[in-house]
């Protein structure tokens, strides 16, 4: 069977937009199952998207674009008519995923994440920076229109921006690893302690998100495990759980949510959705460039006594 690659290119450019918006879309929707409303303006918690948007134009280059553009443009008529705004909401919220693209770059980040400058370069440039364009984009253009007062723009802004760089913390990890996966052989996993960090994530996490309290907190011994042990494929995925029993909790004013004013459940939620996803991200990273360090350290140790080896060995006296 011809693989796609043997396609014609125009034809498989036409696919890869195609997939790409098909990709956006759906994280879209799954995005806005959840919402909270932060000074009369609905916002997500969460922007998957945006993590979408970050880890197909890192896959795929600048030629991601118009899936992205095509994906938000979709997104966006689900949720109003066609208006002047529209075409000022879909360039920031594609000028984003592509500013934070443009800046990991040229900061020579590796999507391995094997690195800590890669975590960082992810944590700052990425999300933090990068997602201050859609934010900024957004905002403007709400009270442009009247739809936010001119007290309000900071809370949403800050809202707005979070939930973007959200998506970008927890999404783009987890697609770039799961690239990453397709395409690596299949190693020896301890599948033993894998079964059982996830036997104690689905008792634990439910627990941490749903009791008034305010057990959170237990989350985190939960990272550092999966991170130890797994790296960044079981803190990730623990991260990625947490966040959304989390999310549903905080929007259904459940648990450690119960009681507290929508700006309040907003900074809660975000605080520590944000912090968990820095821990999971940033301390795999570490984790993994020891690991790193220490094999190329054996390798070299190795190579080595193999030179060493054979150059007593030729020193040696023949009989």
């Amino acid at each position: 069977m011809v693989g796609i690659r043997g396609w014609p290119r125009p034809v498989v450019l036409v696919l890869e937009t195609l997939g790409v918006a098909a990709c956006y879309y759906g994280a879209g929707r799954l995005g806005l199952l959840r919402r909270l409303v932060v000074d009369d303006a609905v916002v997500t918690p969460i922007w998957p998207p945006t993590g979408v948007a970050l880890a197909f134009l890192l896959i795929l280059g600048l030629r991601a674009v118009p899936g992205v553009a095509l994906g938000t443009l979709c997104v966006v008529l689900t949720l109003s008519s066609p208006a002047p705004s529209t075409a000022g909401i879909v360039a920031g919220n594609t000028a984003a995923p592509v500013c934070a693209y443009l800046m990991l770059r040229r900061a020579g980040f590796r999507r391995d994440l094997g690195r800590l400058r890669d975590g960082l370069a992810l944590v700052f440039l990425g999300a933090l920076t990068g997602m201050v364009v859609s934010a900024s984009t957004g905002v403007a253009l709400l009270a442009a229109t009247g739809k936010v007062d001119a007290g309000s723009l900071l809370p949403v802004w800050l809202a707005w921006w979070v939930g973007d760089a959200m998506g970008v913390l927890i999404v783009t990890p987890l697609l770039l690893l799961l690239h990453r996966a397709r395409r690596a052989p299949p190693g020896a996993v301890r599948w033993k302690e894998a079964c059982g960090l996830a036997a104690v994530a689905c008792a634990l996490v439910p627990v941490a998100t749903q009791t008034s309290l305010s057990l959170l907190f237990l989350v985190y011994p939960l990272l550092i495990w999966a991170a130890l042990r797994f790296q960044l494929a079981g803190s990730t995925l623990c991260a990625l759980a947490a966040s959304v029993l989390a999310t549903l909790a905080a929007t259904d004013r459940r648990g450690p949510f119960t009681g507290l004013t929508e700006s309040e459940v907003m900074m809660k939620l975000q605080a520590f959705n944000g912090s968990m996803a820095l821990t999971a991200l940033l301390l795999s990273a570490v984790i993994t460039e020891q690991r790193n360090t220490r094999k190329s350290v054996e390798r070299a140790c190795q190579e080595l006594a193999a030179a060493l080896e054979h150059l007593t060995a030729g020193d040696r006296p023949r009989p």
